[in-house]
Formats: structure tokens, C-alpha cells, sequence
């Protein structure tokens, strides 16, 4: 095949069919004018095919780069970046379509396919997108056939099955390597997309913050325990500790960034388990009380919440062993305790009286805590995602006039008025339960399980975690959001195609559970397949392992099925050991194309004859193989298989493609 020659018109048609299936994963994050340009560019090498249209000069490709640079610059506000460099990869995958003249343009652009399949997955590194990019592969393949010069890969039906056999071939080999090849860091690292609209907890917030994230579904970790999960009231994820309060917002203080690990002994029985997280964009990781876990560049800070030293970018799959009743930091510094009396200078004067009049009431901590939570469950307090507005002391709003709120104007409000009354208080933000699989062997927390309470210091007892909002709407946290705000019918309102609005209807229920549980097999085992989930599966199948027996297993392992796909391919055993015999067959099954079968008992020269009647015009290349086929066969010639199978080649080529009608 010359690399100038045209390109066939197989190729290009399938050329067009990968092009759209290479884009349509990234309409999700695309400029719209990507699809416009797509679609110019195609119908331009059309007409272009149908002789109808030129290539574009020098001049129109130099204005279409610079276009589509503005463009990417436009909607992009860089040519710098992952967003800005996906969005101009896909503008060349398309202009070089109008500009490619040969095959070796044409496999240049095959193989830019092939890159831009692989960056989808920086967007979307699910089941479905991994199914669905076998479909530009398999087109890609097509296409690439399609620029061979066989009459065979000039039907698009033909060349698109063996692309997908192709494909089909090489997933044992695919799989092999993804079991035994050695799982390498990277070499460097990549931000996430920034549009890909990652949502969750941030590192500072306000009531309705929090309430914003429970009219979303997204979800944010999946969570397995090695026995059976703890009631759903004992689930409080941490995420981090919020110590600072401005009179709005509660945040992060500077000294809970210290990694100095905080004192605390473990005690009751441990729990064991493992999350996988979703990208968050943030550093810190979801566990329960107290956790330690042995994840690479994690540590324990001290707040108790576990942090990363790089943010979650994308799915993270990590180990965590936890101690519910763990004594946490029983002897606090004084700076700590300090950070934890924080309160603005001015604001909220009602709370502030109210604090110091409870404790005049209730010197001690714990009967004050009590008290608190006995007037929140006493008083006509309302759980609502739909709070009426406060005005600036939020506090005394809250707790005097409007009296309705989500989990974090509870929880603020507690704080605020333990920290009134001299008692060191901060407020946990992280999440509240989950949802149980069908199978039972993991739960699934979502956006809308987000939720604040909150933990004060006793001297000798540590940290202990109250939460307010159990006292206002006990089936928030026995039973999920759906349920303790059943009655405004708020649940998701802006999703109204969301299935889990109608976990009601049984099979579609049930349709949702098992599709999360093939989803979670896939995050758990295909892309939480890394080094040490890799070394443990090898080792409980080899025993110990080291780099030598690894190479030795995967070499091996490669030849094996590479010989097994060899004999499946060739298969030896259905060969004839007479070659002569072979080949007369074949020369039966070429004249029974064009309806001429071989009758019982009807010798070589006989059929040949009659053959060469039926199509005059190959008569002769069709006596010539049968003469010498007798010669060898009968004659006692030596046996000469390569003029054989050139007097078969010769008739082949003789021959019509097409079926010929037969005269009778």
C-alpha cells in the first residue's frame, strides 16, 4: 500500500462514523461550536469526495486554525490547560478531516482518534463510558482496514466484522496485561477537568450551603464494611471540623491545618472498611470516628479528619479501620480549647444572654449540653429546606423568630451558644448515613446526605458528638432526608427525572440498586486496581511475589495465550494432509459461487469440462488447473503444490465477483 494513494471510500465513510462517536462522550464539556465545526468539516469532505468542492488552500487552513484557536480561547479563557488542550485536540481531529489528501494523512487521523478516545476518560472514567468507547475503537479499526487495498476491505459490512474481531481477539491479551502488568505511578500529575461540575462540601460554610447540597443526588462515596454495617444512625461521616465563626459563615481556623496528630486512645471494638470516593477537588477524606487508615501521602490532622496531600482529582479507593468509641484527646493544649471559644466581638446579643443564663442554671457542661438539646426538642423547632430568611445576628434569628432550619442552623446554633457559655464547641460538617445496597454489602451516600453536628470538649472525657438535629427530626438520621421532609415535598424537586424519587416503585428500584452494584464493581475492581490491590490478588493466588517471578508469570502467561489464539485462529487440526485433495477443494467451492456443483462420482476432467462450458470466457484457466490437477494426482508427476496453487490463483482472479447466471 502506497501512503500517496487515494483514500478508499470505505475508510473515509467510516472515518465520519468514528469522528462523531469520538465526540459525542465529550458533548458534555465541548463548546457548542465544536459541533457546528464537526459538521461543516463533514459535509465539506463530502462534497469534497463527490468531486464537488477543493481542499482548502493554504490560506483557509491558516484562517480555519486561527478560528478555531479563538474559539478555544473564547470559551476557554486559555490555550493553556487540561479543558483548553481536550477542546483543541478535538478542533484538530476535525479540521485535519478537510485537509487530509492520502492514506498517510488518513492514518494520522486514525491514530489522533485513537488519542482522543483515551482523554474522554479524564471526564468520565465510568462503566458506560468504557462500553460506549468501544464503539469509536471498533470504527476506528474499520477505518484503518478500510485503507488496505484488498477487495475484501472495500465493503463496509465485511471490514466492520473483522474490526470487531479483531477487537475481540485482543481483549485476552488486554486482560492478561491488566491483571499481571506492574501498576508504575505517574510520572506527573494532571488537575481535573474544570468542568466537570464536581460537587460536595467546601471548607467553609453557611446554612444554606449545605442545604444546596441536599437538593443534589450526585454521589459522593461508597462505603464497604468487611462485616455488616453499623446502624444508620451511627453513621457520621467526618469530613473536617469548622472552628471560625464570622457571624455568617463557619470555617476552617489556621491552626486546624496542623498535622501534629492529636492524642487519643482506642477503645471497643474496631470497624474495618473501605470507601471509594468521588473526585471532590478537595484534600480531605470521608471516614467514621477515629480513623487511621495506610494510604500513601495521608495523614492524620488535628481535627481527627484524615487529609490527602493531594486533592481527590479522580476515583479513590482506600482502606480505613475506625474506633466509634475511641477517647478522643481527653487533655486538649490551650490553644486548641482557644480555638475552639472563638466568637465574633459583636452580634447575636440574645444568644449570648441566653448562654450565660443556662449556665447560672447548669454549671456543669453536660447538664447543659442536655438542656440545650431538650429545648430544641421541646420547642416548636421545624426541619425545612425551605428556611425564611434571617437578618444579620442569623443566631438570634434563628433561635427566637423563625425557629425553622437545616441541620447546619442547628448545629450553628449550638456552637454558638456552648461557646457563649465558656464551653469549647466547634461544628463537624461531612455526611449522615447512606443508602444500603440490595446485596447489603455496601452503602452509598449522596450529595443529599450532607450534614452538620456538633462535638464539645470535657476535661478527661475529650471531644463528644452531640447532634441537635436527631432532637428536631429524629427520622432525618434513622431514616434519610426523604423521609424527614416528606411533608413539603422538597426531596429533590429540581430532578424531577432522578430515579431516586421513585424509590417507591419496586422495579424501578430495583433497576437502580443493580446498576449502582455493577457500577461499584467496576470502581472497585477495574479502576481500584492499583499497585497494592494488584500485589495482594497475585499473592493470594502465587504466594510471595517479587519483580522477577512478576515479569517471568506475565511473559509466560503472554506466550500461552498468544499460542492458544494462535491455534484457535489457524486451527491446525482441521487442515487436510493431502494438499493436492486442499486445493481441488477450493476449486469446487469457486465454481459452486456461480451455481456449478461437482455431481457424485464425476471425475476432475468431466466437471472441468462442463464448467468451462457453462463460462466460456474462464474455460481455459479452469482446464488448465484440472490438467494439472490430473497430472499430479494420476499421472505420477511429482508433486509441484506451488503451480497448483498458482493455476488456482489464476482462476480466482478469472473469475466474476459477482454470481453468474448458469444456462441450463
Amino acid at each position: 500500500m502506497s501512503a500517496a494513494q487515494p483514500i478508499p471510500r470505505v475508510s473515509l465513510t467510516w472515518l465520519l462514523v468514528a469522528q462523531a462517536l469520538v465526540i459525542i462522550p465529550h458533548l458534555t464539556h465541548l463548546p457548542l461550536w465544536i459541533v457546528g465545526l464537526w459538521l461543516g468539516c463533514a459535509a465539506w469532505r463530502i462534497q469534497i469526495f463527490r468531486m464537488r468542492a477543493g481542499y482548502p488552500n493554504a490560506w483557509a487552513k491558516v484562517g480555519l486554525a486561527v478560528g478555531a484557536g479563538c474559539g478555544v480561547l473564547l470559551s476557554r479563557g486559555s490555550l493553556i490547560g487540561l479543558d483548553a488542550g481536550v477542546v483543541l485536540l478535538i478542533a484538530a481531529f476535525i479540521l485535519k478531516l478537510v485537509e487530509m489528501r492520502t492514506r498517510r494523512d488518513a492514518l494520522v487521523l486514525i491514530l489522533l482518534g485513537f488519542f482522543a478516545v483515551v482523554t474522554a476518560y479524564l471526564f468520565d472514567d465510568s462503566m458506560l463510558a468504557a462500553l460506549f468507547s468501544l464503539l469509536p475503537v471498533t470504527a476506528l479499526l474499520a477505518a484503518l482496514i478500510g485503507l488496505q487495498q484488498s477487495t475484501f476491505a472495500m465493503r463496509p459490512w465485511p471490514t466492520l466484522r473483522l474490526a470487531g474481531g479483531l477487537l475481540l481477539q485482543a481483549l485476552p491479551l488486554m486482560l492478561l496485561l491488566f491483571v499481571f502488568f506492574p501498576r508504575l505511578g505517574p510520572l506527573w500529575s494532571l488537575p481535573g477537568p474544570s468542568e466537570q461540575g464536581v460537587s460536595g462540601l467546601s471548607d467553609s460554610m453557611a446554612p444554606a450551603d449545605i442545604a444546596e447540597l441536599s437538593r443534589s443526588a450526585e454521589l459522593a462515596f461508597r462505603a464497604s464494611f468487611d462485616g455488616s454495617a453499623p446502624p444508620r444512625n451511627q453513621l457520621y461521616w467526618r469530613a473536617l471540623t469548622l472552628e471560625r465563626f464570622d457571624g455568617r459563615r463557619w470555617s476552617q481556623s489556621v491552626g486546624a491545618q496542623s498535622a501534629s496528630q492529636p492524642a487519643w486512645e482506642k477503645r471497643g471494638e474496631p470497624l474495618s472498611y473501605s470507601i471509594i470516593m468521588q473526585p471532590s477537588a478537595r484534600s480531605w477524606l470521608f471516614s467514621l470516628d477515629v480513623a487511621t487508615t495506610d494510604l500513601a501521602q495521608t495523614r492524620q490532622m488535628s481535627d481527627f479528619r484524615l487529609e490527602r496531600q493531594q486533592p481527590v482529582e479522580q476515583a479513590l479507593l482506600y482502606r480505613v479501620t475506625s474506633w466509634p468509641l475511641a477517647l478522643r484527646e481527653p487533655v486538649a493544649s490551650a490553644t486548641v480549647l482557644l480555638r475552639a471559644l472563638q466568637l465574633p466581638e459583636q452580634g447575636d446579643p440574645r444568644s449570648r444572654a441566653w448562654a450565660l443564663e443556662l449556665k447560672r442554671q447548669y454549671p456543669q457542661p453536660q447538664a447543659l449540653v442536655q438542656a440545650l438539646l431538650r429545648h430544641f426538642n421541646r420547642e416548636p423547632y421545624a426541619y425545612t429546606l425551605r428556611p425564611p430568611p434571617v437578618g444579620v445576628d442569623s443566631i438570634d434569628e434563628f433561635l427566637f423568630r423563625t425557629r425553622s432550619g437545616f441541620c447546619a442552623h442547628f448545629a450553628g446554633a449550638m456552637t454558638f451558644v456552648l461557646r457563649a457559655a465558656g464551653i469549647p464547641a466547634r461544628v463537624v460538617a461531612g455526611y449522615q448515613g447512606g443508602e444500603l445496597s440490595a446485596t447489603g454489602n455496601y452503602v452509598q451516600v449522596r450529595q443529599f446526605d450532607a450534614h452538620a453536628w456538633v462535638e464539645y470538649w470535657r476535661p478527661e472525657q475529650g471531644w463528644v458528638s452531640v447532634d441537635p438535629t436527631f432532637q428536631v427530626a429524629p427520622e432525618r438520621i434513622e431514616q434519610g432526608l426523604e423521609q424527614a421532609i416528606a411533608g413539603e415535598q422538597s426531596f429533590l424537586e429540581g430532578s424531577p427525572l432522578s430515579l431516586l424519587r421513585y424509590r417507591n416503585i419496586s422495579w424501578l428500584n430495583q433497576l437502580r440498586m443493580g446498576w449502582d452494584n455493577l457500577n461499584y464493581g467496576w470502581q472497585r475492581w477495574v479502576l481500584g486496581y492499583q499497585g497494592e490491590q494488584q500485589l495482594q490478588l497475585l499473592q493470594r493466588w502465587f504466594g510471595r511475589l517479587d519483580a522477577r517471578d512478576l515479569v517471568i508469570a506475565l511473559v509466560g502467561g503472554g506466550g500461552l495465550l498468544l499460542g492458544l489464539l494462535a491455534l484457535v485462529l489457524f486451527k491446525p487440526w482441521r487442515h487436510e494432509r493431502d494438499l493436492q485433495q486442499r486445493l481441488y477443494q477450493h476449486f469446487e467451492r469457486l465454481l459452486s459461487r456461480h451455481g456449478l456443483q461437482r455431481a457424485a462420482g464425476e471425475g476432475a476432467r468431466a466437471f472441468a469440462e462442463r464448467a468451462g462450458q457453462a463460462l466460456p470466457a474462464q474455460a481455459e484457466p479452469i482446464r488448465a488447473f484440472a490438467a494439472a490437477f490430473e497430472a499430479q494426482r494420476y499421472a505420477g508427476r511429482d508433486a509441484a503444490p506451488a503451480e497448483l496453487r498458482q493455476r488456482l490463483v489464476q482462476l480466482r482472479r478469472a473469475l466474476p465477483w459477482r454470481r453468474t447466471r448458469v444456462e441450463r
